[in-house]
């Protein structure tokens, strides 16, 4: 998991250093009126935050296999209204929200990493150790699209 929770904090640290350079209008700023603006898109991995901290310890405390329910995730960013927050305090609950995360994954050992996990459906069978190499990957990639220049 070394791998996985220094990936987490070199995207945190990218993070910061990217909205500590920018405005709250660009921030803000949508493509379109169907798209997020970055600070949903920070809104949004706080709510996969929250949603993978409960999905991390439950595959440890359940029955196994522990099946992993999706997320609304367009539903949550809207009724957080994350657009209309503030990023300071967007930044604090991700940044909180993660090192926990990276706490909980360096607690882990070969064996509690092989805790069966259902993936969304009967039969798509996989692990813990998947469930949070992918929350990483996920992470990744929205911010990307955050340090991506938007295009109108």
């Amino acid at each position: 998991m070394i791998e996985t929770t220094n990936k987490l904090d070199e995207l945190l640290i990218k993070t910061k250093e990217y909205i500590s350079k920018s405005s709250d209008t660009e921030l803000s700023l949508k493509a379109n009126p169907e798209k997020w603006s970055k600070k949903e898109i920070i809104g949004h991995l706080i709510d996969s935050g929250i949603n993978n901290i409960k999905r991390f310890t439950a595959v440890l405390i359940e029955k196994e296999p522990y099946r992993i329910s999706p997320m609304k995730q367009v539903e949550l960013v809207k009724v957080n209204d994350y657009q209309n927050s503030e990023i300071e305090e967007l930044l604090a609950l991700l940044f909180a929200i993660n090192i926990r995360i990276k706490k909980l994954m360096l607690l882990q050992n070969t064996q509690t990493l092989a805790t069966k996990i259902e993936l969304y459906t009967e039969g798509n069978m996989s692990d813990l150790r998947y469930l949070m190499e992918d929350y990483v990957k996920h992470f990744e990639q929205h911010i990307n699209q955050i340090l991506k220049p938007i295009i109108e």
